[in-house]
């Protein structure tokens, strides 16, 4: 384990889907140790970079090394499968070279028992024993169950839940237990594959600082600014058919690649005036016998010259809301609210206030209560006891977290926003789309061919395609790449009513929130400032995580 001396390489590798190029002639390596960061549009080749890396797939052309003896732990975001086994026995079974060595080393035990066994042969059984033992304790195979449970306890299962069997938890539960797989290894390399969704801050957090103490070879992409800023030394993007390497974390990458597109915008814009003076010149006088041989010199040059092509993708496009009448001053006051599941108490005596204009960040631990105080400002469900006043003058937008799941998989992506607004013209939805990033094309595709991202951002479109002043939010992140979770932010930045919200993203709730409330053992707390006052308040931890969030 941890080779300190293992290069990853990519010798002019070339990879194609369908007649698309995902890389062309693309070369580059990962140090040992390093910790890198791949970016890019969805489609654009993270998750078949990491593929290659693993050997599940091969380049078209070109070479991808990796080490002799060289152990790699994948998280592929594909989530355990549904077994009678429990989380605990799953887990530790995705400890394969361990387990493996301490059969063999009951073997060999078993071996020396045996009355018949000769000296030499004893002599060689010993030798291995002593080899096996050794490369044993040195990955760790002694502590290998209670190291699986402290993994486990920080992605967010109770110790109850470790003899659970793994079928009676939802899939995003049972990502966590494959992602607790790869951690257990303690590989050469991790390669993980968007690590922190389905993950509660609390969970995120533990990893960042789990991963931080990791000592080899870390490639991740996430949709976490925080989580990539923290961890990742450089970033390799995958964009446009090139994969350019960027010495730094995500923010340097976004103010380095900014400048590179305005360098080659710049670039293109001089070439085209360029172009545009010698055809005018081949225009005015190929007629002309005397100019005959410039004439001919510059059309080879135009010929030879390689254009410079700048990058077009789906941007998006100033964002409006629809005009909404002005609420009361006081949005909603919750008393004494209690709320019960069978013999489960979810909430009780829930206590606040939101006023106009409030982001209201509603924060706690996975199960304590969020996303039904949310339904229950929505009036998607009752509470059992207490009351909820809705202020005056209320057009509320609703989004849960299982919306995207619900969508008309036959309609297109205009199709299903037509709907809402089955007044308005083409022109009117296709502006609405393209404020969140479906351009061209993408608004004819169909609903099945979509992304979770991309399904995420058509119900924040229907949401938003109506007269709204109250935004109630349940995760709207989840799923949104950063560049959509930039567009939503700055959509909410602009957006005059009210917002109460959940989010697991860090810089989002930084960024967004105004106020927070903290939900935690069915009870709730107020606190009327953002996320950085709430942890300087709550003593600069949230909640259920043992290690302080620290905030740039």
């Amino acid at each position: 384990m941890w080779d300190n001396g293992s290069v990853i390489a990519f010798e002019k590798i070339t990879k194609t889907h369908g007649k698309r190029h995902l890389f062309k002639e693309a070369s580059f390596q990962i140090n040992p140790g390093e910790r890198v960061g791949l970016v890019g549009p969805n489609g654009a080749g993270k998750t078949t970079l990491f593929r290659l890396i693993a050997g599940h797939e091969r380049p078209d052309e070109g070479t991808v090394t990796t080490p002799g003896r060289f152990m790699i732990g994948y998280f592929s975001q594909d989530p355990a499968a549904e077994t009678a086994a429990t989380v605990l026995q799953a887990t530790l079974a995705g400890a394969g070279d361990l387990r493996r060595l301490e059969a063999e080393i009951e073997a060999m035990s078993t071996q020396l028992g045996d009355p018949s066994l000769g000296a030499d042969a004893m002599e060689r059984i010993l030798d291995r024993l002593g080899e096996a033992q050794a490369e044993f304790e040195a990955k760790g195979g002694y502590d290998l169950e209670t190291r699986a449970e402290v993994i486990l306890g920080g992605l967010g299962f109770a110790r109850e839940d470790l003899g659970k069997p793994v079928g009676t938890f939802s899939g995003g539960w049972r990502m966590r237990i494959e992602l607790a797989k790869a951690l257990l290894m303690q590989p050469d390399a991790l390669l993980l594959d968007e690590p922190t969704n389905h993950l509660d801050v609390e969970s995120i957090v533990w990893l960042e600082e789990f991963l931080s103490q990791f000592k080899g070879t870390i490639v991740l992409t996430s949709h976490d600014r925080d989580f990539m800023n923290r961890l990742v030394k450089r970033v390799v993007a995958l964009e446009w058919g090139q994969i350019t390497s960027y010495a730094g974390n995500y923010d340097f990458y976004e103010r380095e690649s900014a400048l590179r597109l305005e360098n080659l915008e710049a670039a293109a814009e001089r070439q085209e005036a360029f172009l545009e003076k010698e055809e005018k010149f081949i225009a005015r006088f190929k007629a002309r016998a005397s100019h005959a041989s410039q004439v001919q010199s510059r059309v080879k040059m135009i010929e030879k010259l390689e254009r410079i092509e700048v990058p077009r993708e789906a941007k998006a496009v100033n964002f409006r809301w629809q005009p909404c009448d002005r609420s009361g001053e006081i949005v909603a006051d919750l008393a004494g609210v209690c709320k019960q599941y069978g013999t489960r108490r979810v909430l009780e005596g829930v206590s606040f206030k939101v006023e106009r204009r409030d982001r209201v960040a509603v924060l706690g631990i996975n199960g304590a209560g969020k996303s039904t105080l949310l339904k229950i400002l929505a009036g998607q469900v009752q509470p059992d006891g207490g009351v909820c006043r809705l202020g005056a003058s209320l057009r509320a937008g609703y989004f849960a977290q299982h919306h995207a799941e619900v969508l008309d998989p036959d309609k297109t992506v205009f199709e299903v926003v037509q709907e809402v607004l089955p007044t308005f013209n083409r022109g009117v939805i296709q502006n609405l789309l393209g404020s969140l990033r479906f351009s061209g094309d993408d608004v004819d595709k169909k609903i099945s061919v979509l992304s979770g991202g991309e399904k995420t951002r058509v119900v924040l479109a229907c949401i938003i395609a109506k007269p709204v002043n109250l935004l109630i939010l349940d995760e709207p992140t989840n799923h949104l790449d950063m560049k959509s979770r930039a567009v939503l932010l700055e959509a909410l930045g602009s957006f005059e009513g009210t917002v109460v919200f959940v989010s697991h993203d860090r810089h989002f709730l930084r960024e967004l929130a105004t106020k927070v409330v903290l939900v935690d053992q069915g009870r709730t707390t107020e606190f009327v400032g953002g996320l950085s006052y709430f942890l300087e308040k709550s003593g600069h931890k949230l909640p259920g995580s043992e290690y302080t969030l620290k905030l740039a």
